[in-house]
């Protein structure tokens, strides 16, 4: 992936729902103007969450999620509308389609409900506008009347869309808000087995892109020549970030007056929430015998025979602990329901959620009680050096 394309954890999630032949996907691709979805008359075409990352305009790179129908029948029909509620987890802005001929059904009904409750940003969308004429409902709040055959009101529903994208995190920045243009930044990135052939991995380079549109200069470094570079560059970095697995061996060749964090504590501050993982690291030291510890990760990727999740922090936390302790995992979009069972959750930096997911699962945490930390504050508490990674932060 070059640094010009925009990850899909940083995108605006736009997700349809409706029941089957509303015609979610037939406006997914009016929206889009192409032919990006397929359209049947056919119910129940889509039978699972579909993700387009694309540009939409004017509003920029978006994820719109396509979903089955919410009137899906059967043991089967049932399970693709429970995945159809699950995408809400990641929703940044929810569009509910409905017939403009019959109007709000039960279905509809209930997803604005779930919608509502969890404050969603939301449009209703009355599709096939061109066979239904003129409505009373068309002055509705929170309406648009489209038809996606003639593409009446696709241009209104764009422009409805894009006052509705969150305005929280659009200034919100990895490391940007840390250093002043000019600066040198320096990253120490180790390459190893688990390292991927020909590129860094997605912290890494985003990381890069905020440094530079921070006007400052990025030094990408092995931990075997950072000694070296700090001695050559001439001056004192503004910030030095680390893989979080090269903490230890970085810590120790840093001077205590240069500031020291990593990639996955940015990216807890960036779209987590750094104190509350910060508490759960707090917990290492309260585990027991048979503590139940779930480590979970974003995305599934190819294990190596040293993997982080399923290797070295099970190791480092039993060798830490002195516990006999029992490991669980998780990947990718699925995270346990019930989280009542488990003593601590590990998670990952979460790169390739979107912010909406990621503070859901921190979220269902912490009403179950359970203590949450990202693999980046862990590491840093059990090598000893947690305080001084937070100072950069101000936390």
């Amino acid at each position: 992936m070059g640094l010009n394309e925009t990850p899909r954890g940083d995108r605006i999630h736009i997700a349809l729902f409706g029941k089957r032949n509303a015609g979610k996907s037939s406006i997914i691709n009016a929206l889009t103007d192409q032919e990006l979805a397929i359209v049947s008359d056919v119910k129940g075409t889509t039978t699972d969450p579909v993700y387009k990352a694309m540009e939409l305009l004017p509003l920029g790179p978006v994820v719109m999620i396509d979903t089955p129908g919410l009137d899906d029948e059967g043991e089967l029909g049932q399970k693709r509308v429970d995945k159809a509620k699950e995408v809400l987890r990641k929703t940044d802005i929810a569009l509910v389609i409905a017939d403009a001929g019959t109007g709000l059904t039960e279905f509809e009904d209930g997803i604005l409900d779930l919608i509502k409750e969890r404050k969603l940003p939301y449009l209703i969308v009355y599709n096939k506008a061109d066979v239904t004429g003129s409505d009373s409902r068309r002055d509705q709040e929170n309406s648009c009347f489209v038809s996606a055959i003639t593409k009446e009101g696709i241009y209104e529903l764009k422009e409805a869309i894009g006052k509705l994208i969150p305005q929280e995190d659009k200034h919100k920045k990895i490391v940007g808000d840390l250093i002043l243009p000019g600066d040198f930044v320096v990253l120490v990135v180790p390459i190893d087995s688990a390292a991927p052939k020909g590129r860094l991995i997605l912290p890494q380079q985003q990381t890069i892109r905020d440094i530079l549109e921070s006007g400052a200069c990025s030094i990408v470094v092995r931990e075997s020549e950072l000694e070296q570079t700090l001695q050559d560059i001439g001056r004192t970095p503004a910030l030095i970030i680390t893989d979080s697995q090269a903490f230890e061996q970085v810590s120790a060749i840093v001077p205590e007056d240069i500031p020291l964090t990593s990639f996955s504590i940015l990216f807890a501050r960036y779209k987590g929430d750094l104190e509350e993982e910060v508490k759960g690291a707090r917990v290492v030291d309260q585990l027991k015998d048979g503590s139940r510890i779930l480590i979970a990760e974003g995305c599934t990727h190819h294990r190596q025979c040293d993997d982080i999740g399923t290797v070295k922090i099970p190791r480092w936390l039993t060798e830490y602990t002195g516990k006999k302790l029992n490991f669980e995992t998780s990947s990718g979009s699925t995270f346990p329901e019930d989280l009542s069972g488990y003593d601590l959750i590990v998670h990952c930096g979460g790169c390739t959620l979107n912010p909406k997911e990621m503070k859901h699962r921190i979220a269902s945490s912490v009403r179950a009680k359970v203590p949450i930390v990202n693999y980046g504050v862990l590491i840093a508490e059990l090598k000893g050096i947690l305080e001084r990674s937070l100072e950069p932060l101000k936390l």
